[in-house]
């Protein structure tokens, strides 16, 4: 009776329901927290529209014009988003030789209506830009996508981006040494201050759909190269993902990210442990569209789902997260 009494006592004060029995105790308690101030909006701008479009699976997230876009961000401010990550899709698509001047033009723009009021990072990739959908220069015989002439049109058009008063590039590509070199194009052009945020872990995904649609930037045939899994990383080879983070961090990124974001939480937990670098996380277009449709179907609570898969980031090591309900956090947050 003794020993029972005693394993009784021993367990009730080993209770751990006791910090679970209300909401202010779980806040008190609560050892991962997302903030609005860590989120970051994707937005797309399309050279050529006439008018905004909306994007299939993505909720409240449109292709826009250069006048829409201004007025979508001045309305994302006065709810509190300062932050994005600006996609731009020119109309002209080529092999090589492309033009930054339509991204460049709305960076521009951005920044004169804004100023320092708005952080604009800019993706920096050919995907949107060329007749064939892949993310660089392709070989004359279609089946690889050259590395080094790849690297240099990047590292152009990061310089532009950064011209035009871009706060941050994001190389998205996956070529190798690409960091080093937009590093070093930067530097050259007195824009040391700018920040370079790179997709270093970015897997070769079925996640990335509605962006897919958003971006114009499907491979589109026309090459013998299908996909891009000989550039961005398998999903079975996290060695990979901290090679290639490793690498780029030696090169001079500022920001890692680990995209996409929860079929990716070991890589990204991984990562942010062993290199002290502030991490980013994509909860990209796939992921973001599956809750929506759920929620449409009446099987989840969207914007509580979408809370959760944030906590999932900020708890597996992210400091912020793009995520295309950034303009919806403050409610989102307040009601979960």
């Amino acid at each position: 009776m003794a020993g029972g009494q005693m394993s009784f006592k021993r367990n009730h004060r080993m209770s751990l329901r006791r910090l679970r029995q209300s909401p202010l105790v779980r806040d008190l308690a609560r050892q991962h927290r997302v903030s609005a101030e860590q989120l970051i909006q994707p937005h797309f701008v399309v050279e050529g529209l006439r008018g905004r479009e909306t994007i299939p699976g993505l909720t409240g997230v449109h292709r826009e014009t250069g006048d829409t876009l201004v007025r979508q961000v001045e309305k994302d401010l006065e709810g509190g988003v300062r932050k994005i990550l600006l996609f731009g899709v020119p109309a002209a698509k080529r092999e090589r030789d492309f033009s930054a001047g339509f991204t460049s033009a709305q960076i521009a723009s951005l920044k004169k209506n804004f100023g320092k009021d708005l952080f604009v990072a800019v993706d920096v990739c050919l995907c949107s830009s060329t007749t064939h959908g892949h993310c660089g220069v392709m070989n004359p015989e279609g089946d690889h996508v050259e590395n080094s002439a790849t690297v240099a049109e990047l590292a152009k058009a990061a310089t532009l981006f950064a011209q035009a008063g871009a706060d941050c590039v994001a190389p998205s590509d996956m070529m190798d040494g690409r960091v080093g070199a937009i590093r070093e194009g930067l530097d050259a052009a007195g824009l040391e201050r700018t920040l370079i945020m790179s997709y270093s872990a970015k897997f070769h995904s079925k996640f990335y759909g509605p962006f897919r649609v958003a971006a114009d930037s499907a491979p589109k045939g026309g090459t013998r190269l299908k996909d891009r899994a000989t550039y961005q990383i398998d999903p079975g080879n996290a060695r990979d993902a901290l090679a290639s983070s490793l690498r780029d961090a030696e090169e001079g990124a500022d920001i890692l990210m680990v995209k996409p974001g929860l079929p990716y939480l070991d890589v990204l937990a991984r990562l942010s442990s062993e290199i002290a670098k502030p991490w980013a996380v994509y909860e990209v277009s796939g992921e973001f569209a599956a809750v929506e449709l759920m929620a449409r179907e009446g099987l989840m609570d969207g914007p509580a789902a979408h809370v959760e898969a944030w906590t999932a980031f900020a708890r597996a090591g992210a400091s912020m997260i793009i995520t295309y309900g950034a303009r919806y956090a403050r409610e989102w947050l307040s009601n979960v």
